[in-house]
């Protein structure tokens, strides 16, 4: 009675250990966040070799995927959409300011070609600039059937806490210093 005990358990851990190197992320309508969870988040699936569906839209910080995560590990589906534009940090009277640091720190991750796109498009700014479609297919792998099917029913749920304050309307170059804040809706 022992040994199938001891072969049920090194069965069910050699499933474990396989499953984690086989699991799915799908990122779809991810909103983005801190820097340094999304990194830590990517690091933790470059590591264990788990695959990452982008299959809807993926913003801010959800991008870095693309380059902290090995092009054999990532692709996109037809619906995926990546928005880019600059960190930012909240100010001391609730609103948003640009961080040129986090700004640079998120540029340096993105692939060369990436960047490349990032700086034809304008740059990374307050606006959102869009990577879809066939240009997207450019710089991550399109998923094969069986990358989509395997993400059917895997639901990612994002946590984005509520922000009330203001937002920033208007920036003044060649600094882009705030000058011009209306509280949010």
């Amino acid at each position: 009675m022992h040994k199938p005990t001891l072969l049920t358990a090194a069965l069910a851990a050699t499933l474990i250990s396989s499953s984690a190197a086989q699991a799915t992320i799908r990122l779809a309508n991810d909103p983005g966040g801190l820097i340094q969870a999304y990194q830590a988040r990517f690091a933790h699936a470059r590591a264990t070799g788990e695959r990452i569906v982008i299959d809807g839209s993926c913003l801010s910080a959800c991008t870095l995927a693309i380059g902290m995560v090995p092009k054999e590990q990532i692709c996109a589906t037809p619906r995926a959409v990546l928005g880019f534009h600059a960190a930012w940090q909240p100010t001391p009277f609730g609103g948003k300011a640009v961080s040129f640091p986090a700004t640079q720190h998120m540029m340096n991750i993105y692939p060369p070609e990436v960047q490349a796109w990032i700086g034809r498009h304008g740059g990374l700014t307050p606006h959102m600039i869009f990577l879809k479609g066939q240009e997207l297919a450019e710089y991550v792998p399109t998923c094969a059937e069986g990358d989509i099917a395997a993400v059917q029913n895997v639901t990612h749920k994002t946590h984005r806490p509520s922000r009330p304050g203001r937002q920033i309307v208007a920036f003044r170059p060649p600094h882009y210093r705030v000058f011009a804040v209306r509280p949010t809706p």
